[in-house]
């Protein structure tokens, strides 16, 4: 179990850093369509079937993300039934890419990778897997698992240098999702469980075990003067 103390230490470093956002903002607009991987773009019939059948879901997803989390940005095609490279077979998982707009504070890129990880799994993954695991995904039978994946600034470039972003994948298996939306696994578990994948910019760090704590950034972080569309329930 991590060391409480060391926990809220973090996550106040974490804060430090995503509390400097840019101030971009979404609009009221409808979320770009370009974030949802479109059925033909699938490679095998088993996540061409997942795409068709769970695209209403996926949309929903886009637009919870993009009216609720403005500070986070989907990639295109950042949603969709991939299948993890590290994983034999056909298998599928429900991925969600985001980037974190955030300003990286000196605390927090002092950090060791690990601890930058399990800071950035700690705010974000639990919350995200909340929106993504619907029930009717996860009483999917074609469906393995769900993967989180975030990118955020690593330090702040030198001037005329290229900013460099750091990025942590999170794999879960379906069974430990489950479990975690029904209290039966805490956010430690989760962690625990997770098959977690770090990169430097374009360098593969391989894997990193992150810990984890409660973090309530995503449910608590206001993104002043902004207002969701009321279309859209946010937590």
């Amino acid at each position: 179990m991590i060391n409480i103390k060391l926990g809220r230490a973090l996550a106040s470093l974490a804060a430090a850093a995503t509390l400097t956002l840019s101030g971009s903002t979404a609009s009221a607009a409808d979320a770009p369509a370009d974030r949802v991987l479109q059925p033909d773009r699938y490679t095998s019939d088993r996540g061409r079937a997942l795409g068709q059948k769970h695209q209403g879901a996926l949309r929903d997803l886009n637009a919870k993300i993009y009216h609720c989390m403005p500070w986070l940005d989907v990639k295109p095609e950042g949603i969709g039934f991939y299948k993890p490279k590290h994983i034999d077979g056909d298998t599928r998982y429900l991925s969600l890419n985001v980037n974190v707009d955030q300003q990286p504070a000196p605390e927090f890129t002092r950090l060791s990778v690990q601890d930058r990880v399990s800071a950035m799994f700690s705010r974000y993954v639990p919350h995200l897997l909340r929106s993504m695991a619907t029930n009717d995904l996860l009483k999917e039978p074609n469906l393995d698992g769900f993967t989180v994946i975030a990118s955020w600034l690593k330090a702040e470039p030198a001037s005329g240098q290229p900013a460099v972003m750091e990025t942590a994948a999170a794999f879960i298996p379906k069974p430990l999702v489950t479990d975690f939306l029904r209290g039966r696994a805490g956010v430690a578990q989760l962690a625990e469980g997770a098959h977690v994948i770090a990169w430097d910019g374009e360098t593969k760090l391989g894997v990193i075990k992150p810990k984890a704590w409660a973090d309530d950034f995503v449910l608590t972080y206001k993104v002043a003067g902004y207002t969701p569309d009321p279309r859209v329930t946010c937590p």
